[in-house]
């Protein structure tokens, strides 16, 4: 941990923005979604959260791309399609939309004789999947948080945030959106970090939350695994679902943000500061930040061999992926 804790502790000094949550606030404003938390417009919201969502599994470009082409799907639009009967039983509720299987190529489902009656397929998204993702969300706001995500996150912290008990705030958050379908870990801590710490930053207790919201993705894993820090931990694992799980990444990042106080970057930001710790991490890593540690930059079949990286001389480099020996 003393190791883990020096060598991140360098990367937020070389990586790490102070002015980041500035940022995330002013992005929050310019995107409307302070004023949509402060009005419970939850169809603006639910509009924010499927741009986020429609991100997953390709690159910005593409996506953005895709959506200024096409657009995406809106809150309105759902809740109109669904006030006319399409006689699929899947559609009555949250609960019972479960294994839609429709598939954008093929114009299949689950249910072919409600095909042509259904609204879902009609909307032009990037995939299948995002189409079952818009209504399974929709229907988890209109069933489970009764039409109003800002009054359900007070609903769901309350009891937490009175025992001053944070952890458990945010597993009540995350873990009920798990199940929205083909929402991934990373995506739903991302977008509730954004949400709570830009958007609600001024209502209480918001931002605290936010603030311990870890989002793992494979710059950030294959960061850790390079530098050896999972294998010193004994932690080592392959990236998707055990990122989040005990002794995974996420776990492994709020152990060693507890080591570094974040208040010498910036003296406004809380003491322990997982979320920025791992945006530091991700902005070292990243194209679009300072492009060190990354696929581009090493041949992950042995270690690293750029000697420019300021972390050099300190780090393990252990190879991300050992050759395949022949018999």
């Amino acid at each position: 941990m003393r190791y883990a804790g020096a060598l991140i502790q360098r990367v937020c000094k070389l990586a790490g923005q102070p002015s980041w949550v500035d940022d995330l606030r002013f992005e929050a404003i310019e995107a409307d979604l302070v004023t949509a938390i402060e009005r419970h417009d939850t169809p603006a919201i639910f509009d924010w959260l499927m741009n986020i969502l429609s991100f997953q599994g390709i690159s910005d470009a593409v996506a953005d791309g895709y959506i200024a082409q096409h657009g995406n799907v809106r809150w309105t639009q759902i809740n109109g399609a669904l006030t006319s009967e399409s006689g699929c039983p899947k559609l009555a509720g949250y609960w019972t939309f479960t294994r839609c299987l429709y598939h954008k190529g093929t114009q299949t489902c689950a249910e072919p004789d409600h095909f042509k009656a259904c609204p879902l397929p009609r909307h032009h998204l990037r995939n299948g999947r995002l189409n079952q993702t818009a209504y399974s969300l929709f229907l988890f706001v209109r069933d489970v948080a009764d039409g109003n995500i800002v009054r359900w996150i007070e609903q769901q912290l309350a009891p937490h945030i009175d025992r001053n008990d944070l952890a458990a705030a945010r597993r009540s958050l995350v873990d009920p959106l798990r199940y929205v379908y083909g929402v991934s870990d990373k995506v739903v801590t991302m977008a509730l970090a954004t949400l709570l710490m830009g958007g609600g930053a001024n209502r209480p207790c918001w931002f605290d939350v936010g603030a311990g919201l870890i989002v793992v993705d494979t710059l950030v894993h294959n960061f850790l695994a390079r530098t050896g820090i999972l294998a010193r931990l004994r932690a080592s694992h392959v990236y998707g679902p055990a990122c989040y799980r005990p002794n995974g990444c996420a776990v492994v990042l709020e152990k060693i943000s507890t080591q570094i106080d974040a208040r010498h970057f910036n003296p406004e930001f809380p003491k322990t500061f997982p979320r920025f710790v791992q945006h530091s991490i991700w902005r070292y890593c990243a194209q679009s930040g300072a492009d060190i540690c990354n696929g581009n930059q090493i041949d992950d079949r042995g270690r690293c061999t750029n000697m420019w990286c300021r972390l050099y001389g300190q780090c393990d480099r252990l190879a991300l992926h050992q050759p395949s020996r022949s018999s």
